[in-house]
């Protein structure tokens, strides 16, 4: 069951890859945020009841409707439809994706014996994941698609801490979840600020800004 969530969830980054339309990647972080929660439910060790609570707060509340809400929010405001273009056409994003993610399933199979304490398919689907976010990161234009991408980096992070932190998730996560939390409200009240300025939101825009001062 486990193994069938994981594999969903990397088949997720592929659908992000392939697609360019914003409010498609927002529900498929949704979907990714519930396939965490049910991960960390059949997976996570029940006996410290606060980790396991804390943690599905954070999966099932804040990853599948609080954040997801706030950049549904953020889309209507500015009436973002897609990254219509990216710097590498969707289709080769989706070919690379693929590669990177197969690659990941490939040298977690090769190696799994050489890493007794670390679930080697939560390994390699978590560190595809984050390859795939920051790839995803550097061929979008639109500031709403990178902050989908830093999203989508921090559940590949969450997803790695369970597979190698397992004796401590809940400090692991409590940290990114705090960085991840903070930078998507900071980066939705940019680009709404950015709107109000510029008609365009791509990141080239970012290269305008500067601090204004009146002259004496």
């Amino acid at each position: 069951m486990i193994n069938t969530l994981i594999v969903l969830f990397g088949l997720s980054m592929l659908y992000m890859a392939a697609t360019s339309r914003i409010k498609a990647h927002i529900k498929m972080l949704s979907f990714q945020g519930l396939l965490l929660f049910f991960i960390l439910f059949f997976g996570e060790d029940k006996t410290n009841l606060a980790s396991f609570i804390f943690l599905s707060v954070e999966t099932l509340l804040i990853k599948t409707f609080v954040i997801p809400s706030f950049l549904n929010d953020v889309l209507k405001k500015n009436e973002i439809l897609r990254d219509s273009e990216p710097h590498i056409p969707n289709f080769y994003s989706l070919v690379i994706a693929s590669i990177i993610l197969f690659s990941g399933f490939i040298i977690s199979n090769l190696h799994g014996q050489s890493f007794e304490s670390i679930t080697t398919l939560y390994f390699g689907v978590s560190i595809s994941t984050i390859l795939i976010s920051l790839f995803f990161i550097t061929t979008k234009k639109k500031i709403l698609t990178h902050v989908i991408g830093y999203i989508m980096l921090e559940n590949g992070i969450f997803l790695l801490s369970l597979s190698v932190a397992k004796e401590m998730p809940m400090i692991v996560n409590l940290g990114v979840l705090l960085d991840v939390f903070i930078a998507v409200f900071i980066l939705g009240f940019l680009v709404n600020k950015i709107h109000v300025v510029f008609d365009e939101l791509n990141i080239s825009r970012l290269t305008d800004l500067k601090d204004c001062r009146d002259d004496d």
